[in-house]
Formats: C-alpha cells, structure tokens, sequence
C-alpha cells in the first residue's frame, strides 16, 4: 500500500533502497519541468475530476477526486506476485520466472521497455492543444485521465530502467524527455507517435486504434519471464482500458451524431458534422498507421523475443501449447507483381499472430458503430477496416501498393485515389474548423452526440473541470 507522505507513491517499498530512491526523486523535477513545458497546455492550474492510483489493490487504485495536473499522484505500482511464478512459454517453458535481467537479455529487455516508455510521452505530446477545443467537459476530463495516466505509464517504465538497468537505464529515462513528439531532431521512436493530432477526431481514432495496440503489446509483455516487466504491464493494462473506451465511444458519439443528421435527411456537412466519408478516411489512416507499430510480418525479433521467454502472445495460457515448434503460419505477400503463399515458423510470425487478435478487436468495433447507425435508421452504408495490407509502412506490403480492399494496385492508380482513401489536407481544415470548445456545463459540440453516462456515476453535465478560482 503507498502511503500518503511518499514523494513518490508505490508498491515496491521503495523507501528501502534508498540509492533507487534518490535516483527517481532526480528525475521527478525533470519530468514535472517536461510536463509544465509539453503537457496539457491551458489547463495546469484547473481541477480536474480525476482518478488516482494509490495501490494496486480494488479500493486502491481507482480514487476519484478533484485535482491540479501538476500535483497528480503519480507512482509506481506493479501487480502483486503470486508465488513462485514459472515462465509460460519459449525455451525455458517451467522454468521460474527471473526477478533480476539475465545478463544474456540485458540488451533485448532494454530495447522493448524503452520502445514502451517512449510511447507514452509522446501521445501526451502529440495532444497537448486538444484541451483548447474539447467538445464537452466530459471529454475535456476524459482526455486529461488519459494523459496523466501515460505518464504514470512512463512512471512505471522509468522505474524498471532504474532499477535493473544501472547507468545505462538512468541515460535511457532522460532521453525518454529529451525526445519530442514530431521533432525533425529528436522524434519519437516509432512513427505513429510523430503524426499530429490536432482535432478530437483523430484523438478518438488514435485512443481507439493506436492505444489498442499499446493494450496487446503489453498483454504480450504481461506474459514476460521477466517477473517485474510482468507485473508492471498486468498493472498498466488495468488503466489502459479507459484509454480504449474514450476512443471506441468517442467515435461512436462521432457516428451517432452523423446517422441522426442522416436520418432526418440532412447533409451532415451543411449541419457541421463529420460525414461518413472523412469518418472512414480517419479510421483507413489510424488503422493502418497502427498495424505497422506491431512490426513486420517476418520478424527474427519476435522469433527470438519468443524462445527467450521475453514475449508471448495474447493470453497464452489459452494457447494449445507453449513453445511453437514444429508449426507454421500462412501469410500472403506480395511477389512479382502478385500474392503468393508463404509458409513462416509460427515463432518468427509472432508479430502477425499478436496483430491477428488486434485486428479482430478492433471489428468488433466497428460492428459497434455500424449497429449505431443502423439503430439511427441509416442503412445501406457501412464503416469497415481495410485490408492489412493497405497503406503499410513496415514489412512485405510496405513494398507494393494496394486498395483497401487489398487488391494489388499501381502506384499510380495508388497515388490518383489515395485522396478516396486517407485523409486529406481538405478533411484537416474541415475538422479543425468544426473544433470550438464547448467548456460549459451541460453543454456539448454540434459535431458528437452527448455521452450515455458520466464518470464514476457522476451525471453528464457534472462539473468535471473546475477554472483554477473556483
């Protein structure tokens, strides 16, 4: 249980190691400095109806009150360890779990928690304006959770650099706020979290479709050999979820708001909503800009992340068995102008397996926003996720252009529709200019339905940010 004077909430009695101690009371000025300058912008003095980690246990580590971003709680907090944990999975299946890095995978566990811990200031990055133009102060709230819950999440990736990784993970935790979302010196690591989210529509798509990633990424680090990575990830997936229901029903709000102008016969545009048609561009980006952040389809990576006992898959005490031998994945790729077969070992496919269970995830929720505009009375249109081989940056489809539908295609058939598909600089400006805060209670933007409820039981129109004089 953290106790209420640490500087520092946590669970991992912190207070007996007291050179660890030291180490992240230096970092916390430097990540509050980091926050001040790159954070929400317009909203560091306000209270925020917010909730709080203060332990890992259920009446623990959801506290909700009103608080000031700068004077957030932010900690460090893993799942609690469940006796003698065995590694689930890879070569060392039944072996039990390490509590320390082996020497042997010091370099590799280092790259997979930075490459975690780098995502989550960048997104705060990424939407610090949005605060200026919210929708509602529900949504103003929503956003402002999430942010400060990534860097709690960043919290919690700093902490296992300093304490397993030496100098080594103390220069990787200052980098980690050296770098900047969309810098042309020093971006951020992958590409998705450099794209600019400047109006709330790509705020919901990227909730949706890239922190739906971050959710199976760290499903497959929660199966870690590595107990502490393990039990970090467990604890961030139980925020995380949040972060997945602000995206899904931010665009089911978006949805709804358009079918209902739809139904009662009008141009959604003229009433200054979003038509179905920049809704679909939106999704066909993000989707795809997502996809490629669980890396190629072929990865020796993954192969050997997997034998290690470093990543597994989704839930993979589901799995028939741990050690994927003797198995092998069919993927279609493109070849001389068309799609063949290939046959990988299922290890080296293991970014593709993960993508697999991400992308039906992510049907499931556009089902979901097709059911709304159906229920609006809007029929014979549809949302739906293109192709996994369209729009991608990384591996084999990186190399040849497709339609959504993932039919191979020239480049310059590919470049002539492409303004069909992804969004353009025209739905930009149309959607920046539907963005005019709506900061008043009981009060919500033309362009999204209201919510169906309010946070943790609250009503919808309560006061969910308060000015900093109130």
């Amino acid at each position: 249980m953290a106790q209420a004077l640490e500087s520092i909430p946590n669970n991992v009695d912190l207070s007996s190691d007291r050179r660890l101690q030291r180490a992240l009371e230096q970092w916390q000025p430097n990540f509050l400095s980091w926050w001040r300058e790159v954070g929400p912008e317009g909203f560091q003095g306000h209270q925020i109806y917010l909730r709080t980690a203060v332990s890992v246990e259920p009446d623990g580590w959801a506290m909700f009150d009103y608080v000031r971003m700068p004077e957030y709680r932010w900690g460090i907090f893993l799942a609690p360890k469940s006796g003698e944990r065995k590694i689930g999975f890879g070569d060392n299946l039944g072996e039990a779990a390490w509590d320390e890095v082996p020497g042997e995978h010091r370099n590799a566990l280092r790259r997979i928690i930075v490459t975690q811990a780098d995502t989550e200031p960048a997104s705060v990055e990424q939407q610090r304006l949005l605060g200026k133009v919210a929708p509602s102060l529900y949504d103003l709230r929503n956003l402002f959770q999430v942010n400060v819950e990534e860097g709690r999440h960043l919290w919690a990736m700093v902490y296992l650099l300093h304490r397993h990784f030496g100098r080594d993970g103390r220069e990787e935790a200052e980098e980690l706020l050296a770098r900047r979302s969309g810098s042309s010196d020093k971006p951020r690591i992958l590409n998705a979290f450099n794209e600019p989210i400047e109006d709330w529509l790509s705020f919901f798509m990227f909730a949706m479709f890239t922190d739906r990633d971050g959710k199976y990424q760290l499903s497959a680090l929660a199966e870690s050999g590595f107990d502490p990575l393990a039990r970090t990830t467990r604890f961030m997936l139980t925020e995380e979820a949040h972060h997945l229901f602000v995206g899904e029903m931010g665009v089911d709000r978006v949805v709804q708001r358009t079918a209902e102008l739809m139904a009662q016969g009008k141009d959604p545009r003229k009433e200054g909503a979003v038509p179905l048609d920049v809704i679909q561009r939106y999704l066909n980006q993000w989707f795809t800009l997502s996809l490629d952040l669980f890396g190629g389809e072929v990865s020796s990576n993954a192969a050997d992340f997997f034998a290690a006992g470093l990543k597994g898959r989704f839930r993979e005490d589901d799995q028939p068995e741990h050690k994927a031998l003797s198995v092998t994945y069919r993927l279609e790729v493109p070849e001389n102008g068309a799609l063949v077969e290939q046959e990988v070992p299922l290890r080296n496919a293991m970014n593709e397996v993960l993508r697999d269970e991400y992308v039906k995830d992510c049907q499931r929720a556009v089902d979901r926003w097709n059911k709304t505009l159906q229920r609006s009375g809007v029929n014979g249109v549809s949302l739906r996720l293109p192709s996994r081989r369209f729009h991608r940056g990384v591996g084999p489809c990186a190399t040849a252009t497709f339609d959504p539908e993932g039919r191979l295609i020239s480049e310059a058939d590919y470049e002539a529709r492409k303004g069909d598909w992804l969004i353009s600089e025209a739905d930009r400006a149309y959607v920046r200019a539907l963005m005019h805060p709506v900061h008043e209670r009981a009060k919500v933007a033309s362009w999204i339905a209201p919510p169906g409820k309010g946070i943790n039981g609250m009503p919808v129109d309560f006061e969910y940010v308060k000015p900093p004089d109130a």
